[in-house]
């Protein structure tokens, strides 16, 4: 089977060491995580983690189910690229000389719509939001003047389809009281 990128969304109760038990089920199938964001999803007590993954489908699916056996686990969904919107943030740290001189790395910077967080004496720290691709060939193009630092987030996204979390804890909750 073909790998493709797919974002893993795992909703959980807010318990210590659920993030080991989790991360555990793609090291014993030897998948390797591309990326992971960990927050506070829109239902209070429930956190999510937002997993991305290149993977063939057939075993994505097993690794849903798996992971929807833990104990704290409430849903694990996962999505393909056209069934999400998602973005990452990355920040570069570079030489404000190199940015203020008014060359070549300050039109980088207005062509990418990078954003000034912060201008020091001795350093400037951009912000860029995108696709991990865009955020990327910022990089790409700033390294020849200098990155003194560079960060970048895991994937966030949130799904196209109209199904909430809340929705979904309702559905669970009916089960539950019905068994």
């Amino acid at each position: 089977m073909e790998k493709k990128r797919f974002t893993i969304s795992v909703f959980t109760e807010d318990v210590v060491g659920i993030l080991n038990r989790v991360t555990i089920i793609f090291t014993r199938r030897k998948i390797n995580i591309e990326s992971i964001a960990a927050s506070e999803s829109e239902v209070q007590g429930i956190h999510r983690y937002t997993i991305v993954i290149r993977e063939d489908e057939t075993k994505i699916i097993k690794v849903v189910k798996q992971l929807e056996k833990q104990v704290a686990v409430v849903k694990a969904v996962y999505h393909g690229e056209n069934d999400i919107v998602f973005q990452e943030i990355a920040l570069y740290k570079i030489s404000t000389e190199a940015l203020v001189s008014g060359g070549q790395a300050e039109k980088i910077v207005r062509a990418h719509h990078a954003r000034v967080l912060t201008v020091e004496k001795e350093f400037t720290v951009l912000e860029k939001t995108g696709q991990k691709e865009e955020t990327q060939q910022l990089f790409e193009e700033l390294e020849p003047y200098g990155i003194l630092e560079f960060v970048r987030s895991g994937r966030v996204a949130i799904t196209k389809p109209m199904r909430t979390l809340a929705s979904i804890v309702e559905e669970l909750e009916a089960i539950n009281k019905s068994h």
